[in-house]
């Protein structure tokens, strides 16, 4: 989630405390991290490749629907969106380019390079998606401070935020450009493809700018922390903290770390999307009556039938579109797997979602939104 949102919220937004309790937002926006960590450290040699399977398993489970509830939020009643209805134009623009245009020229990149068999050409796209994740990772991290911030009215200066973004941004660049310090052929679904050489100097400059970076921030957070009478939006913080450190610059700490990061990042956006469609759906005249089925009654309302139905959909659609329609289009499409490898529709299918979820997100989440000022934060 690339959230753009201030913590400046209107003063007519009703505040709330927690997206959904003080233990639980802990838990989905990042506290988790400190519970798994320790744990992964003390698994036993020999249990390491069971231990791998199951949280691999996992990933795929939390982390492929969240991706797909951003499609299914972005391209809701699209139509309207690329009308501008209710709508500014800045943002309608923005739908339509993440929207139309980013998926058509991405299309056009896959098609081009898969029809030439220009094997390195596609390998770009494993570098690109590498750049997009990170930046993407850091800014739903600062975009979860400022959501918590926002519900528990402890707003930031826009100095601090500028802190917060520079601090961000030059721990994600130096992460980086330390996977890329060496050229090295890698592999992603059969697929080869290089890291670029990044001179020692070029590392050491951006490795300065992040650790001054990172002492700014915490000097802001104590002098924060001092003049709110010793109270800050804590779950905000962890969020902000464990995503920049944790899942970003010491991802590699641990190979088992490595695998649960993505579904931790996935876990603290889903807590805002499962809180933003709760309330779309509570917003509905019928909300609160007895579903239609009696048998569905064991469930409650009718906006919980809703947000379960709006959840199952988006598994099943991240299960086609990460396994069952790649895995269908390599078995019936031909091309050249010499050159392409096996399983070269998983890798476009990939690599696609990953970018375009990016962009996404950076117009959906925007401060200005006005699906997010109604629905996220009441």
């Amino acid at each position: 989630m690339t959230l753009h949102l201030s913590a400046d919220a209107p003063v007519s937004v009703a505040p709330q405390k927690y997206l959904f309790g003080p233990f639980i937002d802990f838990f989905m926006l990042g506290g988790s991290a400190f519970l798994l960590l320790p744990i992964l450290f003390l698994v036993p040699l020999k249990h390491e490749g069971l231990v791998a399977g199951v949280t691999l398993l996992l990933a795929n489970l939390i982390n492929h629907p969240h991706f797909a509830h951003s499609y299914q939020i972005f391209y809701r009643n699209f139509a309207r969106k690329v009308r501008g209805d209710g709508y500014d134009r800045n943002l309608q623009i923005r739908y339509i380019f993440a929207g139309i245009v980013v998926p058509l020229i991405m299309g056009a990149f896959f098609a081009y390079g898969s029809l030439t068999g220009n094997a390195r050409l596609l390998g770009y796209a494993t570098n690109a998606m590498g750049f997009f994740v990170g930046w993407h990772y850091v800014k739903q991290g600062y975009g979860m401070l400022m959501v918590d911030a926002v519900l528990k009215r402890k707003f930031f200066k826009d100095q601090d935020k500028k802190v917060l973004l520079i601090n961000g941004y030059a721990v994600w660049l130096f992460a980086w450009l330390q996977t890329n310090a060496v050229i090295t052929e890698r592999q992603f679904w059969g697929l080869d493809y290089y890291t670029f050489a990044v001179p020692p100097w070029v590392l050491n400059i951006a490795l300065a700018i992040a650790a001054a970076s990172s002492a700014a921030t915490v000097v802001m957070f104590v002098n924060r922390w001092r003049k709110h009478g010793g109270t800050l939006p804590y779950n905000g913080v962890v969020a902000y903290v464990v995503t920049l450190y944790a899942w970003i610059l010491f991802v590699t700490i641990n190979p088992l770390w490595l695998l649960v990061v993505p579904a931790l990042h996935s876990l603290q956006y889903l807590a805002v999307v499962w809180r933003y469609q709760t309330n779309v759906e509570r917003d509905r005249a019928d909300a609160v009556k007895d579903p239609e089925f009696k048998v569905l009654s064991i469930l409650g309302p009718r906006y919980r039938l809703r947000v379960l139905t709006f959840i199952i959909a988006g598994t099943i659609l991240g299960a086609l579109g990460f396994w069952l329609v790649p895995m269908a289009l390599t078995a019936l499409v031909p091309y050249d797997k010499q050159v392409l490898g096996s399983s070269l529709f998983l890798f476009i299918a990939w690599i696609f979602i990953n970018v375009h979820h990016y962009f996404l997100d950076n117009v959906m989440w925007r401060r200005g939104n006005p699906e997010v000022s109604k629905y996220l934060f009441r």
